[in-house]
């Protein structure tokens, strides 16, 4: 074949083939079915509209209602029933030799919590002694008056004056014992040293002294305060909106953080007469039996639970989506959009239903599961 004949030849193949490859491409993309469009999006001033082509994909339930007593719940931190603390004090002055106990430790009564040296003990026994010896002589002169005077020796006034000196020793030796007691002291074991023990049964949740310090007796600080944490006190904050939501003796359940699966009984036995004039809210206390698990200065929540019942709005768990620390729900807005709108919700309730406190009402219409007409809209 002639060289002029091929070369136009195979152009001609070459722009044969361009033109059916553009025809493929062309059949190509005229045959793939068209993808579902994504929801169209209207921004409006009062929430977010969603529309969709296939409304039916989401399903819709109706908020019911729920009927229950009003519940509010707060915070507070366990504390010690103060009519149940125990100060213990060394009515001695001097200085500590012995400690035998220490903060948090667990007392019984009558156990020796400490020691100390005292130059007022010894002061006391010495005024004690020399009451028992004066005491003896007055007692002996009195008996030397009366045989006197039956011999007509002395006059009356005499042995009166010696029945005096006598009744004056009594008192004194009498005055004398009780200052031992007072101090701590056991007059048949003279000593300078005093044993302080503890008065009652319970736990160490003060303590004010070391060993070798000095004491000044009552003037000092309590050396240790000792609690009876069988029973103790919850105090929560209750804003002054909320107070006519409780009353005195109103049952109250206790969830302490470190165990939260546990839930504790208490009772309302005082609200604060005084708000606090800077976050206005009242002092509540609620005392609790301790099961041995409550522990001073541990953060609970305190649900109480008002005495009436009270109509609830519940929609399922599913139809709230939570978002940016708020609560949302979808509803129908017309046959092919729907509408965000805020609620806010409570507490969660058997069945998978949760409460909505506001936003929605009973009847009103929600997307049963928000997850799906959410990941939609995210497309």
């Amino acid at each position: 074949m002639k060289p002029s004949i091929v070369v136009p030849a195979l152009l001609a193949l070459a722009f044969a083939i361009v033109l059916a490859g553009c025809s493929r491409n062309m059949t190509a993309k005229t045959s793939r079915p068209a993808d579902s469009a994504p929801p169209e999006i209207d921004h409006e001033q009062d929430g977010i509209l969603i529309k969709v082509d296939t409304p039916g994909q989401f399903p819709l339930v109706a908020a019911s209602t729920y009927v229950a007593a009003p519940a509010l719940k707060v915070t507070g931190a366990v504390t010690a029933d103060v009519s149940r603390n125990v100060p213990v004090v060394s009515m001695s002055a001097g200085r500590i030799v012995e400690i035998r106990a220490r903060l948090g430790d667990t007392v019984q009564k009558g156990q020796l919590l400490m020691r100390v040296q005292s130059s007022d003990v010894a002061d006391a026994f010495s005024e004690y002694r020399q009451a028992v010896v004066d005491e003896k002589l007055a007692v002996a002169q009195l008996a030397r008056s009366k045989i006197l005077y039956d011999k007509g020796a002395i006059a009356q006034k005499d042995l009166e004056v010696a029945q005096q000196t006598e009744e004056k020793a009594d008192v004194e030796v009498e005055t004398a014992v009780e200052r031992l007691k007072v101090l701590g002291a056991d007059k048949e074991h003279p000593t300078s040293f005093v044993d302080v023990v503890a008065p009652v049964d319970g736990v160490i949740t003060d303590q004010q002294v070391t060993a070798a310090a000095g004491t000044q007796g009552l003037a000092s600080p309590n050396a240790f305060t000792i609690s009876d944490l069988s029973r103790v006190w919850v105090v929560c904050d209750v804003y002054e909106d909320q107070l006519s939501s409780i009353a005195l003796g109103e049952a109250a359940d206790i969830r302490l953080n470190a165990y939260p699966d546990r839930v504790l009984k208490g009772t309302i036995s005082n609200i604060g007469a005084v708000l606090d004039p800077a976050i206005r809210t009242a002092k509540v206390r609620i005392e609790v039996e301790n099961p041995g698990i409550m522990r001073l200065g541990m953060f609970v929540e305190a649900t109480f639970h008002g005495q009436g019942a009270q109509l609830h709005t519940v929609v399922p768990a599913s139809a709230i989506l939570h978002l940016h620390d708020r609560d949302w729900v979808y509803v129908p807005q017309d046959a092919h959009t729907f509408r965000r709108v805020e609620v806010r919700s409570g507490r969660l309730i058997p069945a998978g239903r949760q409460e909505i406190l506001s936003g929605i009402r009973p009847g009103d219409r929600v997307v049963a599961n928000v997850l799906l007409l959410d990941s939609s809209f995210e497309q």
